[in-house]
């Protein structure tokens, strides 16, 4: 079993490697390109090795998983001749670690209960639309608006609300997000980074294995390895609800819940924003009831005067 994980985590370290070699062009390193037609795209092997500082030999067996304890200093020539930026040069190390290392149980899966104390917190904060994921992006509590802001999302079963499922196969996904390509490879890169770690996550497979078959963005994305996405600090959603909106947004890790975070947006009171989260959050059905009030049963929030 223990030589069985870190043949996994090798492979994982090969599989990442060789995603970033062919999208790095030889132009990007100093090189140049040369007159014959390459075979693959970006550099080829030798040259990385060069561009390195290690052995051809070797890094094939990095690249075919074969090796799995590369040194600190070749994991950071490798970085440094790929060009990676500080996220992926992390990832890059971690993926080192985990192939060096024996692992003879894998570790538990984080918990999916939210402390009713996180449950309060919601409430709280409305009508600022808030919510708790796993590290998977399954939805595992929210308030009113956090379910809402994700248009469509509650005709799902509680137990298949997950943001990636939602922004690759919800058909309101890409009218809601204008910036939809890039909210997906965000997405993408939060996933992947996930698996890069804990490559054999049931929760990961079982949605990374789902994703691949039904969605074509999906696998085309996935093969490209990016670990690394824009982090927003704020979004824009055309909601049919209530219109356009563009909100702040803050996310955080959770103390004492591994794997869970609290993502919550906000608007400046007193704005058309503000006043569109009012109305959202008052249209919202409770948890439970199953039942949105009509937009005519609904007091409106008053406008910010011009």
């Amino acid at each position: 079993m223990a030589s069985e994980q870190s043949s996994d985590g090798g492979a994982e370290l090969g599989r990442f490697l060789r995603a970033r070699r062919t999208r790095t062009a030889p132009e990007q390193v100093g090189l140049k390109a040369g007159t014959g037609l390459r075979r693959t795209p970006g550099l080829r092997r030798e040259e990385l090795a060069t561009l390195a500082g290690i052995s051809f030999d070797y890094y094939v067996r990095l690249e075919r998983g074969k090796e799995t304890r590369p040194s600190p200093s070749v994991v950071d020539a490798l970085a440094r001749a790929l060009q990676l930026d500080d996220a992926e040069h992390q990832h890059l190390r971690e993926l080192a670690v985990r192939a060096a290392r024996y692992a003879p149980e894998p570790p538990p899966a984080p918990s999916r209960t939210v402390r009713p104390h996180l449950k309060l917190l919601l409430e709280t904060m409305r009508p600022n639309p808030a919510y708790i994921v796993s590290r998977s992006m399954d939805l595992l509590a929210s308030n009113p608006g956090g379910l809402a802001l994700y248009a469509g999302l509650d005709d799902w079963p509680a137990t298949q609300r997950n943001l990636a499922r939602y922004l690759f196969l919800h058909p309101a996904a890409r009218e809601l997000f204008p910036d939809w390509d890039i909210q997906i490879r965000a997405c993408i890169a939060r996933l992947r980074a996930l698996a890069g770690t804990a490559p054999d996550a049931p929760d990961l497979t079982t949605l990374v294995g789902e994703l691949v078959l039904k969605s074509p963005d999906f696998a085309r994305l996935w093969d490209r390895y990016d670990v690394t996405g824009r982090k927003a600090t704020h979004k824009t959603f055309h909601h049919p609800q209530v219109g356009e909106v563009t909100l702040a947004v803050q996310s955080m890790d959770l103390d004492g819940t591994p794997g869970q975070r609290l993502v919550a947006y906000a608007a400046e009171p007193g704005t058309p924003d503000h006043d569109a989260l009012l109305l959202l959050d008052m249209t919202a059905p409770e948890p439970g009831s199953g039942r949105r009030p009509a937009m005519n049963d609904v007091p409106q929030p008053p406008r910010a005067l011009p």
